[in-house]
């Protein structure tokens, strides 16, 4: 019965599609800030050293590691944290652990992993689809955009023809009452 309550909160947790991550890749964490009442994302670029698989699959954490001015910094994320907005791969590199903890004593160029050639090129092009559905998906809301624009116009145009249509009904109509008061007034004359 316990097993089923957390089983379901765990998969009731899992709202988000999150790319497969291993260590040795190099990802860009998308991660939601709060100051005061103001939120922003702040963009943590790094190695993931280590994954921790956790009692659910909710209980996902990964551990990515950078150096900052000279000062090795790691972020500890769990993956389907509402504060994490999204997990970009960047690069992978080739390695044989699991856990990269070596990684910490290594400095300068011995820090730099060999890329792994097979997922470099899946990478990169699922970055180039992404684009194109990016642009695709501008290129649409900008012509929807100019569409609603001319419509918008079209529909002014309209409006403007028939206050004219409008107007020049209300002269004809004017002119054809006073017309006929013109015209005995004329005949009275003589």
């Amino acid at each position: 019965m316990s097993q089923a309550i957390l089983s379901h909160v765990s998969n009731s947790v899992i709202t988000k599609e999150m790319p497969v991550i291993h260590p040795g890749m190099v990802v860009r964490v998308h991660q939601k800030i709060k100051e005061g009442e103001k939120e922003r994302i702040q963009i943590f670029e790094g190695l993931v050293i280590s994954m921790n698989a956790g009692d659910t699959k909710a209980d996902k954490t990964l551990t990515v590691r950078k150096v900052v001015e000279g000062v090795g910094v790691e972020k500890i994320f769990p993956i389907y944290s509402k504060m994490v907005e999204k997990i970009e791969v960047v690069k992978q590199g080739k390695v044989r652990r699991a856990k990269l903890y070596y990684m910490r004593d290594l400095e300068g160029k011995s820090t730099r992993l060999q890329e792994d050639a097979d997922v470099a090129e899946e990478l990169r092009e699922a970055a180039t689809t992404e684009k194109k559905r990016k642009n695709d998906e501008k290129a649409k809301e900008l012509a929807a955009a100019k569409e609603a624009k001319e419509a918008a116009a079209a529909a002014e145009e309209a409006a403007k023809a028939a206050a004219e249509a409008a107007a020049e009904a209300e002269k004809a109509t004017e002119a054809a009452v006073v017309e006929p008061a013109a015209e005995p007034a004329a005949e009275e004359s003589k």
